[in-house]
């Protein structure tokens, strides 16, 4: 026959057991550990000794978040780079790959810190509207380098006009642009003002046409200027016969007649072939006996 003296113990053994839930977890347990033996070896407060090792955790996740979201950003322009993928994107991705990754860095430093994350939800999203207005630019800046990434006007090394501003594009980040121009600036140049004007992308095509513009003096002959210059444009290796080189007459001016030569290259080269034909151009027209021309003007004045 069961004693019933056992009945009350049998019962509670066969409920469930519910988590006290003012008992620490093991974190929170290593944690105060610390705060202990931080307490004994510096005799500070019991509050302030806690306050101390959870700053300095806190500054820990942050330190080592920041590395890992570096190893995450470096580990999506990896992959995306063995798969053959625009530098451009893996740019783009990695840093919003890295960005993902320090916002929930920050979060979780918040927390060891004792603040509470909801709370600070909640005073963000009261004050949603300002907040809202103050992140108006950012947000059309990370739209406008979406579009960027989508429609790729331009790649990572191309030579572009934007903005305003001709230079080599760098990098292509969430908000902004980073230009090299040829004096060796840096120019960061926000998104929204890229996308929201005119992009020239002077190294998107293979080929570039150079275009060099003489002055040919009244009285001399059109063709032999224009042999001269077919002549100085054929004899550089760097011009190509297919499209093959020309030279048009391009309007009047005082006192003669402007000509074009056109030249096609690799666009690699169009820079040093603009040099060369600017440098070698008067010089054969001076051995060739070809003049400018004559702008000398007399002003008579009535009185």
């Amino acid at each position: 026959m069961l004693n019933l003296s056992w009945s009350p113990i049998l019962a509670q053994a066969a409920s469930p057991v519910s988590p006290d839930p003012a008992s620490p977890d093991r974190v929170s347990l290593a944690t105060r550990g610390l705060a202990n033996r931080f307490e004994e070896a510096t005799g500070l407060p019991g509050e302030l000794a806690m306050w101390t090792v959870n700053i300095g955790l806190a500054i820990l996740i942050v330190l080592a978040g920041y590395v890992f979201a570096g190893l995450v950003r470096n580990a999506i322009k990896g992959l995306l780079a063995r798969r053959k993928i625009d530098a451009t994107v893996g740019d783009f991705l990695g840093n919003l790959g890295h960005a993902g990754v320090m916002a929930f860095v920050i979060v979780t430093a918040l927390e060891k810190l004792g603040i509470d994350t909801k709370t600070f939800a909640a005073v963000i999203a009261a004050c949603g509207l300002a907040i809202g207005l103050a992140l108006q630019g950012g947000l059309s800046n990370f739209a406008a380098g979406f579009l960027i990434i989508v429609f790729r006007p331009f790649r990572k090394d191309d030579v572009v006009l934007a903005a305003g501003v001709e230079g080599v594009v760098e990098e292509v980040q969430i908000f902004s642009t980073t230009l090299h121009t040829p004096d060796n600036k840096k120019i960061i140049i926000p998104n929204s003002s890229i996308m929201g004007g005119i992009i020239t992308n002077y190294t998107a095509n293979p080929l570039r046409r150079a275009e060099l513009v003489m002055s040919v003096g009244a009285g001399h002959d059109l063709n032999h200027a224009h042999e001269v210059l077919l002549a100085l444009a054929k004899s550089d290796p760097r011009v190509l016969q297919n499209p093959a080189p020309e030279v048009v007459n391009v309007k009047l001016v005082e006192g003669g007649t402007q000509v074009q030569l056109n030249a096609w290259c690799r666009t690699p080269d169009h820079g040093a072939l603009m040099s060369s034909l600017i440098s070698r151009a008067p010089g054969a027209f001076a051995s060739a006996g070809i003049r400018g021309p004559d702008k000398s003007v007399v002003f008579v004045e009535r009185k």
